[in-house]
């Protein structure tokens, strides 16, 4: 047997296990790497707007006023979504990067220091939940045309639920911090099974807790708030049981912890730009709905049903990304450009796709869609024009969201941000604004595809600039 011959079998035989031993993000073929990712993901964001609109089901069947107080509370749920899910974007492309450097230790400090910027932020809403939500709801509810009966109504049914949503958000952000401990990783699968108990526990209190079911007292709004907090207390502590027992890439240990300022640093540079373009959409909403209140308590009510409706297009999407941004920055991590760049091409096609189907559905059926929430005839009338012409915003909407994701995936959030401001500050609320004042409610919608063609084109600059500064020269030192 010739030296050459045993040579190369030793060559293939160690290409063999370094293949095993490398991450399935910088070897297994794109397009099914990004669906075995993603497709779990976005699974499990069906099912958190299906629990969702549930919620509001069940809720519409309260009272009108019952679901106007729920789709009230809507931005600062934003909120809290924001921060959990801002740091965990931080985190996870910190840790991603980490990984595919190879850099364990890396890896490890950022996943504790995860864990630590998430009892902080649930300090945070534990405050805004005792000392903030009742000015919210008194400021929200302040004018229009709503007799006093109805406006107590709602503050009662408001505060009941957003109060024990925030007192209770322990479970949602530590949730999203292993949901994203395990996505940065590759398994998703596992990240998917954390979502769906918290979804099926939170649809079965639902009605139980709503309507005073199998013995429970009859709790309406509140009942909706304790089976979401519930169920996201499942979530967690799943998530966290799954780690320990398969993510065996990170370890975390909090003996002798001290926060790493620089991890945390690196996390918030991404994750700050992604919490402030989230708060930022809390703040469009807030602004929505004191415009519509002006007409009435039932547009603000069809804006509320409009958000979780348009979740059932959207949240697939943010699956999408979940399992796109860990490809991309890995990738970015080991110098692989062309295995980054088709991620971009078909996370786009995948997107459009999602989000023309969307459209489609709003555009055929908005009558059955808004009697699922007991619509009256008047919430039909408004509501029916709101759905069509807000769904046209969905024809850019999926490109203009998987480019946000890139941009943080490769450290640039600031370009999200910008595009979040330009969108909802700078174009939506004022052409809002504008055109209710001008031309009645109706006209209100339009601001919603007005604001995406202004999000299409700064996505695009912004894509080529990152384009040019940062993707054409991912690997260009591992050729020279």
């Amino acid at each position: 047997m010739s030296k050459e011959y045993v040579n190369n079998t030793e060559e293939i035989n160690q290409d063999k296990v370094n293949e095993k031993n490398e991450n399935k993000m910088g070897i297994m073929p794109v397009n099914r790497l990004l669906l075995s990712m993603s497709l779990p993901m976005m699974v499990s964001m069906l099912v958190q707007a299906a629990y969702n609109v549930v919620d509001s089901i069940f809720v519409a069947k309260v009272s009108e006023n019952a679901l106007t107080a729920v789709s009230l509370a809507f931005p600062i749920q934003s909120l809290l979504i924001a921060v959990g899910a801002g740091t965990g974007v931080g985190m996870n492309a910190v840790l991603s990067k980490a990984l595919g450097e190879k850099n364990v230790d890396k890896a490890n400090k950022t996943a504790v220091n995860g864990v630590f910027l998430a009892v902080i932020g649930y300090i945070l809403f534990v405050l805004v939940g005792i000392l903030a939500v009742k000015p919210f709801y008194s400021f929200q509810l302040a004018g229009g045309t709503m007799n006093e009966a109805t406006r107590q109504e709602i503050y009662r049914y408001g505060v009941d639920y957003l109060t024990i949503c925030c007192v209770c958000s322990a479970g949602v952000l530590v949730q999203m911090t292993f949901e994203r401990l395990l996505q940065s990783t590759g398994k998703t699968v596992l990240s998917m099974c954390t979502q769906l108990a918290g979804a099926i526990v939170n649809i079965v209190l639902d009605p139980i807790l709503i309507f005073g079911l199998l013995g429970f007292p009859r709790m309406e709004a509140a009942g909706a708030a304790v089976a979401t907090v519930v169920g996201q207390i499942v979530a967690a502590v799943m998530g966290i049981v799954l780690h320990i027992l398969f993510n065996k890439e990170i370890h975390i240990s909090l003996k002798g912890f001290k926060p790493d300022v620089s991890i945390i640093k690196k996390v918030y540079s991404v994750g700050i730009p992604s919490i402030i373009m989230q708060a930022i959409g809390s703040v469009m909403v807030f602004g929505m709905n004191k415009i519509l209140m002006v007409f009435s308590s039932t547009a603000a009510a069809v804006f509320g049903v409009y958000f979780k409706l348009q979740s059932f297009v959207f949240m697939p999407v943010f699956g999408l990304n979940n399992g796109m941004v860990p490809i991309i920055a890995f990738n970015y991590g080991a110098g692989k450009r062309e295995r980054l760049i088709k991620t971009i091409k078909l996370s786009i096609l995948y997107a459009v796709v999602i989000m023309l189907a969307g459209f489609i559905v709003l555009q055929i059926f908005p009558v059955p869609l808004l009697k699922l929430f007991d619509a009256s005839d008047n919430m039909l009338d408004i509501g029916v024009t709101a759905l069509r012409t807000i769904s046209y915003s969905f024809v850019f909407a999926g490109y203009c969201i998987v480019a946000g994701s890139v941009f943080q995936a490769l450290g640039n959030g600031m370009y999200s941000l910008l595009v979040s401001v330009l969108r909802q500050m700078i174009v939506l609320l004022p052409v809002a604004y504008l055109f209710g004042k001008w031309f009645g409610l109706e006209q209100v919608w339009m601001a919603f595809p007005i604001a995406e063609l202004m999000s299409l084109a700064a996505s695009t600059v912004f894509l080529v600039r990152i384009y040019k500064k940062v993707i054409r020269h991912i690997g260009a030192e591992l050729q020279n």
